[in-house]
C-alpha cells in the first residue's frame, strides 16, 4: 500500500470513530503488516540485550515480535486502554509477559532513556514532534525505525528500505547533547 493509500485508510479509520472519545488519540490505529514488523526489527538489528520501545503500540504486534527474539525486552506505549489490555492478554497467552510490557501512557510523556530501539508507525507530523524528545532522551547510538513516515529533512535516515508497500526508515540517535531543532 503506497503512502497516499495508507493516509486515506488512516483518515477513514478516524472518520469511522474507531477511537474512544475520552482519550485524545493523535495517531490513528492502523495495524502494521507482519512483513513490515519483521523488516523493522531486522533493519534496526534488534539482538540480545536490546530494549525495544514501540510508541503507539496498538495491538502489541511489534512488542511481541521483539520479545520473541532471544534476550530482548520490549515495551509498548499506548493510550487506548482496550488495546493495552488485549496486548497484555496476548503476551500472557504467548508466554511473553516477563519480556513484553505494555503501558497505558502518552508517548510524549513516557521516559525513553532505557530504549536501545524505538519503533514508530505514526503520521509524519507526530514523528517530527517526537524528534526533539528522541534526541533529548535516547543515548547515542540508539536506533529509531519508522514505517511509512520520515522525521523531516532535519534528520536524515541512515538507511531506507521498502516493505509492504511503504518505506521503512532507520535513524541512529545522536545522543542527549544533540540540538532539539
Amino acid at each position: 500500500m503506497r503512502a497516499a493509500s495508507l493516509l486515506a485508510l488512516v483518515f477513514a479509520v478516524c472518520a469511522a470513530g474507531a477511537q474512544p472519545a475520552q482519550v485524545e488519540i493523535l495517531a490513528p490505529y492502523v495495524q502494521t503488516p507482519p512483513e513490515a514488523v519483521e523488516a523493522m526489527l531486522k533493519l534496526a538489528g534488534v539482538a540480545a540485550g536490546d530494549v525495544v520501545y514501540d510508541l503507539g503500540s496498538g495491538d502489541g504486534r511489534i512488542v511481541l515480535a521483539a520479545a520473541r527474539l532471544p534476550g530482548v525486552r520490549a515495551v509498548g506505549i499506548e493510550l487506548d486502554a482496550g488495546r493495552v489490555r488485549a496486548a497484555r492478554e496476548a503476551a500472557a497467552k504467548a508466554g511473553l509477559a516477563a519480556r513484553a510490557e505494555f503501558r497505558r501512557q502518552d508517548f510524549f510523556e513516557a521516559h525513553l532513556g532505557e530504549a536501545t530501539v524505538v519503533t514508530l508507525f505514526l503520521l509524519a507530523d507526530q514523528n517530527r514532534k517526537l524528534r526533539p524528545k528522541l534526541w533529548r532522551e535516547l543515548k547515542a547510538g540508539a536506533r529509531v525505525v519508522s514505517y511509512c513516515f520520515d522525521m523531516g529533512p532535519e534528520w536524515k535516515p541512515e538507511r531506507v528500505i521498502e516493505s509492504a508497500g511503504c518505506r521503512v526508515y532507520l535513524w541512529i540517535a545522536p545522543g542527549r547533547a544533540a540540538p532539539a531543532g
